[in-house]
């Protein structure tokens, strides 16, 4: 059974499930952005079998997350290089560390999200496009933007 897409919708995170919502995919961009780049690093990591590994870094290649580069060429090998829209998707997993710390730790946080430089805790937050005000997520909300279809702005207008 072929499986439906999800890029003809207007929804953001519809169209970010398309790209990434395999949780094997979502596994590799974490691994890809804390430093893995090789197959065999990949492989370690996630205890994936390489048919699985090699079709889903097959698909972030061709969703643009992550660039195939060659490192050898006897054999020919590849790293995987987090592109720019890739690197962008560290946003994506720190919000999941934050909810499953919130919400799936009983035990306690086994992860934390620290300031790479004065090793401080942080929290997920968000701020005014202006940059000028901090605002706590249940001050944050959604609304129809300038390219919403009808049926977009109807689903969005009682939010």
């Amino acid at each position: 059974m072929q499986r439906k897409t999800l890029l003809p919708s207007e929804c953001p995170i519809a169209r970010g499930l398309e790209q990434v919502g395999e949780w094997w995919s979502i596994l590799l961009m974490r691994d890809a952005l804390q430093g893995l780049k090789r197959f065999d690093e990949f492989a370690r990591s996630l205890d994936i079998a390489p048919s699985m590994l090699t079709r889903r870094l097959n698909s972030l290649v061709d969703a643009g997350m992550l660039q195939k580069v060659p490192y050898s060429q006897r054999p020919l090998r590849y790293e995987y290089i987090p592109t720019d829209k890739g690197k962008d998707f560290l946003v994506v997993l720190m919000a999941f560390v934050s909810w499953g710390n919130k919400h799936l730790a009983p035990e306690g946080e086994s992860v934390q999200m620290v300031d790479r430089d004065s090793g401080q805790r942080l929290k997920l937050m968000f701020t005014t496009i202006a940059e000028t005000q901090s605002l706590p997520l249940d001050r944050c909300t959604v609304r129809p933007g300038p390219a919403a279809s009808a049926a977009m702005r109807d689903r969005l207008h009682n939010i």
